[in-house]
């Protein structure tokens, strides 16, 4: 292995642990958003204490209005004229039930709001039902002023108007309607005035319809209300097997209007307040999300993810967003939104051209790594996984396809560095005729002379390397990332999305974890015998200093770092490997030391011909001789 392989390999390892601290915000950026942060609580805070004191100054004296005057979610008497919503504050929860193909919905009264989204084809790696979104754990309501009063729209029992089926199915729709009325007079309901919630369910859709309507409210809400706050929030638990993989890939994600997808950090606490028009925000995690999609736009919203620090088993993050719709003052408003409740697979969310497959990790931030995933990686293997094969063969022949794509990289590699080796003695001889520091352009000249004679390109083995970093960076992006793995079973692995644990230890080993995967020990032990086998093909060659002994560390490092991560990215590095040993072993049954001894025989026979970049390279060494000649 010559020395610019045993750069690249070293850099691979060196990028992928540097990733995680990449990613992690600075000391200054931690500042900014604890700033940031205690800024808008202030303002926060400001803004509660002044409606605070203008309803006070609005109750004046009234002592049977006093109790009722403050911000709190606190119960108002449904007797209270200044509540316009009052006589909806009171009722019994009732929950309805609609499903299609791919989830099971259910809706509450209570809020008019979603409170369980199951989804039929996944489960979570304990056998439960995947619930996107749960009453125990959730929250999603609306805030606003009505007749000078804060109204949370959770506080509030809506009407049901039922569909005329709970089920839907291929291109059906069914519309479920949640009204609230404003108070007519002490008694009645005005029920040609309302807030109403519409969901609009589709058959074989994770996407719904979300729209809200607002008839002849104009003059309970302010004239001069241009918003109403959406409060969502949730504590996103536990469905995959690596707890701390599935930590490490949850966060808000959110699109701009006018940029790409961003997303707070997954591996810190973090929080931002947008102040830009927003087409989505979105929770998500490792292989699920729940994304609300405004038609137009939202107006800012301010997010944040953090972690407990005394968290109960299974918790992943908290997740909160503050969001502002747009409201206009009319007799008759319509608000567009859509929710995808569903899985984290780049095809579907593709189809809905909104960009929500930018949250699967493919690598967007490096575009030849993403392009590698979408233009070949991805449709490659969903045709392999139209066969209904398993989808370690589907890996299996993944990995020969691009091993034969690289061949003839691999090949001229090789006989690169054979050649390298062969003419050993002859540079050897020229450091020795050039030996004094100031002879080292002399050296490079004639070593470069060398080189030419015998049809040595330098940098033929450093380009394998630079074509196969994109691609291995690739696949350490797609496999974690795939939710087609998602407990899939080959051999003793019990899902390839997850490490393949053969045995639990009573410990934990720093750096490797509790368990023991057998796909990243064959990893790390076909790489140790690759380096055994490339280190002695490079035997004679030029060594760096205790490299010989890092190439041998190196697959013991990997091992600790990818124990934890996708069973299948550790098999495909280790089929990776066993090719790329075999292929090697190929083709120095055709290509031995006396076969490329006598091709570079045959080379110093053709008159060389000089490129242009070896002409100003012998041009720059001249000049560089001929300044120092003066000094």
């Amino acid at each position: 292995m010559d020395k610019k392989s045993i750069y690249g390999l070293v850099l691979i390892f060196a990028l992928m642990v540097g990733y995680s601290y990449w990613r992690s915000p600075s000391a200054d950026e931690k500042r900014k958003m604890e700033q940031a942060r205690t800024e808008a609580l202030a303002q926060q805070q400001k803004m509660v204490d002044s409606i605070a004191q203008a309803k006070i100054n609005a109750i004046g004296n009234d002592t049977t209005q006093t109790a009722v005057a403050s911000t709190s979610n606190a119960k108002i008497n449904t007797i209270d004229s200044n509540n316009a919503f009052s006589q909806s504050l009171e009722g019994t929860k009732e929950i309805y039930k609609i499903e299609n193909e791919v989830f099971k919905i259910q809706f509450q009264n209570l809020g008019g709001r979603i409170t369980d989204v199951a989804l039929k084809d996944y489960l979570t790696y304990d056998k439960k039902p995947v619930l996107l979104m749960d009453e125990a754990f959730s929250d999603f309501y609306f805030s606003f002023f009505a007749n000078n009063r804060n109204v949370n729209t959770k506080d509030l029992y809506f009407q049901y108007i039922a569909p005329a089926k709970n089920t839907v199915t291929d291109n059906d729709s069914v519309k479920v309607r949640m009204r609230i009325y404003p108070n007519s007079s002490k008694q009645i309901l005005d029920t040609n005035r309302y807030m109403e919630f519409v969901y609009t369910i589709y058959g074989d859709q994770y996407m719904i319809g979300f729209d809200i309507r607002m008839v002849g409210l104009e003059d309970i809400i302010a004239a001069n209300t241009n918003f109403i706050d959406l409060n969502w929030k949730a504590n996103l638990h536990q469905y995959e097997k690596a707890l701390a993989m599935e930590q490490a890939n949850t966060a808000v994600y959110y699109k701009p209007t006018t940029n790409d997808v961003d997303y707070l950090s997954e591996t810190k606490d973090d929080a931002e307040s947008i102040k830009t028009p927003l087409k989505w925000v979105s929770f998500k995690q490792q292989f699920f999300c729940v994304t609300l999609i405004a038609d137009d736009a939202f107006l800012n919203a301010d997010i944040e993810n953090k972690t407990q620090k005394k968290a109960p088993k299974g918790y992943l993050k908290d997740v909160s967003a503050l969001i502002g719709i747009p409201y206009t003052s009319s007799n008759d408003q319509s608000i567009g939104m859509r929710i995808y409740m569903g899985p984290n697979k780049y095809s579907t969310m593709r189809a809905y051209d909104l960009d929500l497959e930018r949250q699967i990790p493919l690598g967007w931030s490096f575009f030849l790594m993403q392009w590698i995933n979408r233009v070949a990686v991805i449709p490659t293997f969903d045709f392999l996984s139209g066969f209904n094969i398993s989808y370690g063969i589907i890996i299996l022949i993944l990995t020969i396809l691009l091993k034969i794509i690289l061949f003839p990289i691999t090949y001229k590699s090789y006989v690169s560095s054979a050649k390298m080796r062969v003419i050993k003695p002859e540079t050897d001889e020229i450091a020795k005729k050039f030996a004094k520091p100031e002879q080292a352009m002399e050296k490079q000249k004639a070593t470069m002379t060398l080189y030419k004679k015998a049809g040595i390109n330098p940098m033929s083995g450093c380009i394998p390397m630079l074509v196969q970093f994109p691609i291995l960076l690739a696949m350490f992006r797609f496999f974690p990332a795939s939710i087609e793995l998602r407990q899939q079973h080959f051999l003793w692995a019990d899902d390839l999305s997850s490490y393949d644990s053969i045995a639990t230890l009573p410990f934990n080993i720093p750096f490797y974890g509790s368990h023991i995967s057998l796909f990243a020990i064959l990893m790390a032990i076909s790489n140790l015998l690759y380096t055994h086998m490339t280190m002695k093909q490079s035997a004679g060659t030029n060594q760096m200093p205790g490299m010989k002994m890092m190439m041998y560390i190196m697959p013991i490092m990997f091992l600790g770092f990818l124990n934890s991560y996708s069973a299948a990215l550790n098999y495909y590095y280790f089929l990776s490997t066993l090719i790329t040993f075999g292929q090697m072993w190929m083709i120095r049954q055709f290509m031995n030391d006396a076969k490329v001894r006598l091709r570079i025989q045959e080379q110093k026979k053709k008159p060389i011909v000089k490129s242009k970049f070896q002409k100003r390279l012998e041009e720059m060494a001249r000049q560089q001789q001929a300044t120092q000649n003066k000094r």
